[in-house]
């Protein structure tokens, strides 16, 4: 059944964006969103694996780069690999995310960390590029969440709340969500229990009945970035075959490849903070925060969610 183990979201109005925090949630506009159908947790490692068993899918990070993509490169330096959290040994400048990430050959979803690490099946899939989730979800007849509707999705109907549990984030010193506990990005007290990743029903549902809608795990959507909060609409935006296209109208927002500067990279929003986000650092872990990420690029605190949009 193509909703199963997924959630009815019924459509309505509200607030997206906050005022209270980072600029790029800005402006709050008043939103309408449709009825649809959302995975009631991010994808997990093992139904990632069953999408490439079946389909013999090679992610971006398990790929050697184009040459005819990147004629300007010597890529004889490039082997396949992705991006991985490295804690630091002390306190570091935090103007500088070198310090604590590294490009790591042989990362990809199925050894997160290298080629020797791995993590359980439960945890959410990471280190999956925006085309990866593309295909993922086409072949699922799913797509990926627009930010209006993961925004939504993720408050749980807790209009005007922080975060969807309300204002406090350990609510009578309970942790609600797998983020840093601690000083970003040497000290982390695992308050919540883990360091990485965790299980994807770890922790409390939200209004919606969702899980892991905040922490965790960044999850990819299919809204373009604007540096601020453009008009927004609940319609299905893009698709993988629309990636460097800009369905908004407008100029498109792109970035730098980390690894390589001289070429610019298009980006996508990312929605819900993850186990690395910290009070002293990155508080995003808030339905309303957001940030940019390169669609070729992608990192061991990355995953996604897809969406149905159909009749209940």
């Amino acid at each position: 059944m193509l909703t199963e183990n997924m959630t009815w979201i019924p459509g309505g109005e509200f607030q997206m964006g906050s005022s209270n925090f980072y600029p790029e949630e800005r402006p709050v506009n008043k939103t309408t969103v449709d009825s649809f159908w959302i995975d009631k947790t991010p994808v997990t490692k093992r139904e990632f694996a069953r999408f490439v068993e079946a389909t013999d899918y090679k992610t971006v990070a398990e790929r050697t780069l184009d040459p005819e993509e990147y004629s300007s490169i010597d890529l004889e330096n490039f082997e396949p690999g992705s991006l991985v959290f490295k804690p630091t040994k002390g306190p570091v400048n935090l103007n500088n995310p070198s310090h604590w990430w590294e490009f790591v050959r042989g990362a990809n979803w199925r050894a997160p960390l290298g080629k020797t690490e791995e993590i359980a099946t439960d945890h959410p899939v990471v280190q999956v590029a925006f085309e990866d989730v593309a295909a993922y979800a086409e072949w699922r007849g799913k797509s990926i969440p627009t930010e209006a509707e993961w925004e939504y999705a993720a408050k749980g109907g807790n209009e005007g709340a922080t975060f969807p549990w309300g204002n406090d984030l350990y609510p009578n010193g309970k942790a609600m969500a797998n983020t840093w506990d601690g000083e970003f990005p040497w000290l982390n007290t695992e308050l919540d229990g883990y360091a990485g990743t965790s299980p994807v029903d770890t922790y409390p549902e939200n209004g919606f009945g969702l899980l892991d809608m905040i922490g965790n795990v960044w999850e990819w959507t299919q809204d373009w970035w604007m540096s601020v909060h453009p008009e927004t609409s609940s319609s299905p935006c893009c698709s993988s075959s629309s990636l460097r296209t800009n369905p908004r109208g407008g100029d498109l927002e792109a970035s730098f490849d980390p690894q390589i500067p001289e070429i610019k990279i298009p980006r996508k929003v990312l929605k819900g903070g993850s186990h690395l986000c910290a009070a002293n650092y990155c508080l995003r872990y808030r339905p309303a925060a957001r940030i940019p990420q390169m669609i070729d690029t992608s990192s061991s605190h990355i995953g996604f969610r897809c969406v149905v949009r159909s009749r209940r």
